[in-house]
Parts: C-alpha cells; sequence; structure tokens
C-alpha cells in the first residue's frame, strides 16, 4: 500500500471522484481536501482529518462498512451513540468505543474474544476489578493486571506460568510474601525477589545457582554471612564479599 499513498483510493480500492461525493460542498470551503482529509480514504490518518475538521459529521458514519471509519469516527461521535459499537465485529472500534465510555462499559469486555481489546480493557480498570482478568490466557493480560492490580492482591499470581508476569508480581509483591518466590525456576524472578528481601534473609539464597543473584546478595548480606561468599567459583562475586570484609 506504501506505494500508493499519493493516490486516492477508498477502503475498496476503487479511486475516489469527488464529483460523487455527499461531501462536495465541504470540499469547496476547505472542510474536505483529497488525499488529505477524506472520509471515503483508505488511509486512517485521512479519514482522522476529516472528523477534526468535521466532528458534528461522526455519528452518521458509525455503520460504515469501513472498520476504519467506525473506529475513527467513534472518538468523534456523541458518547450515547456508542455502547452498540462494543459488539462490533472488529476489535479496533470496540476499543475506539469503549475508551470513551463509562468504566461499567469496560467490565463487559473483559472477556473480550480479542486478546488485544482484554489488555487495552485492563488499563481501564482498578483494583478487584481485574481480579477475573488475572488467569487471561493471553500473557501480556495477565502482565497489564500484574503492574496495576493492588498489591494484596497479587498473592494468587504468584504461580503464573510466565516468567515476566512472576517479574512483575516480585517487584509489588507485599515483602511478607515474597519468600513464595524464593525458589521460582526463572533466575530473573528470583533476581527481582533478592533486590527487595531485607539482608537478614538473604542467606536463604545464597547458594543460587546464578552469579547474579549471589552477587547481590554478596553486595547486601549482614557481614557475618559473607564468609560462604569469599570463594565463590564467580570472581565478581568472590571480589564484592572480600571488599566488603576488608572494610
Amino acid at each position: 500500500m506504501s506505494e500508493d499513498i499519493g493516490k486516492a483510493r477508498n477502503w475498496q480500492g476503487n479511486q475516489i471522484n469527488c464529483a460523487c461525493c455527499a461531501h462536495i460542498a465541504l470540499n469547496r470551503n476547505g472542510c474536505c481536501q483529497l488525499k488529505h482529509a477524506c472520509v471515503n480514504d483508505r488511509y486512517a490518518g485521512r479519514i482522522d482529518c476529516f472528523f477534526e475538521r468535521n466532528p458534528s459529521l461522526a455519528d452518521a458514519y458509525l455503520a460504515h462498512p469501513h472498520f476504519e471509519v467506525r473506529a475513527i469516527a467513534a472518538r468523534f461521535a456523541n458518547v450515547f451513540l456508542l455502547p452498540p459499537l462494543l459488539h462490533d465485529h472488529d476489535e479496533t472500534v470496540r476499543w475506539s468505543a469503549v475508551r470513551r465510555l463509562p468504566k461499567r462499559f469496560a467490565l463487559q469486555l473483559r472477556n473480550d474474544p480479542h486478546h488485544e481489546v482484554r489488555m487495552w480493557v485492563a488499563t481501564l480498570l482498578e483494583g478487584d476489578e481485574l481480579l477475573p482478568m488475572a488467569s487471561d490466557e493471553y500473557y501480556y493480560v495477565r502482565l497489564v493486571v500484574a503492574r496495576r492490580i493492588a498489591p494484596m492482591l497479587l498473592r494468587g499470581m504468584i504461580r503464573d506460568e510466565d516468567a515476566e508476569v512472576r517479574c512483575a508480581v516480585a517487584r509489588r509483591l507485599p515483602e511478607k510474601w515474597l519468600l513464595g518466590l524464593i525458589n521460582d525456576r526463572d533466575a530473573l524472578v528470583r533476581l527481582e525477589v533478592v533486590q527487595r528481601l531485607p539482608a537478614e534473609l538473604l542467606s536463604l539464597l545464597r547458594h543460587d545457582p546464578d552469579w547474579r543473584i549471589r552477587h547481590e546478595i554478596a553486595s547486601r548480606i549482614v557481614p557475618s554471612e559473607l564468609m560462604g561468599l569469599v570463594d565463590d567459583p564467580y570472581s565478581l562475586v568472590r571480589e564484592v564479599a572480600r571488599s566488603r570484609l576488608a572494610r
């Protein structure tokens, strides 16, 4: 499509003819412009420019056959006309509508069939509203939830199957539950944990197989526990341990 960016074609690939357009009068006064601001164009940017110049016309395009037109019109249309778009067959249209509606409408899309809509919806919700999405089948939805849900509600996500989600959990989980992740199978999750554990608990991980975790421990563990790290097989860990002992 980049090859014909300079052409004026509609969403079906046909050349646009301004003489046949219902908005020919707008063209005369500069409210629409071929290849720049045109509701019939295939390019979203040109459609958007049309509605920016003519927002009062958006209501009439909420049922247009081209999804880009419906989605962009939803950004300008009367908000009271948007609820039916939550059932639109295109995910872009559903999201465009729900982002302007009160939060109670977003709750209806927590189980939307498209993972991107659920991901976007998760950015609109808070607290208990997010709980049903904590077990979403798509990892990024759960990641958004782990980043936004109240820390006290994160305990149920400690065993999430995705390491990136568990990392997000480890960053925000209340300290009293951090020990539930010290044996996580992923080193990056354990690293997040060890960076938050108080110094007196770091000895629980000083034999961790990952040198990055032992290095973090060597830099913060209470001095009386350093001896076990001065002969660590990894040089950076040994250096930190010996340096602290020397002080």
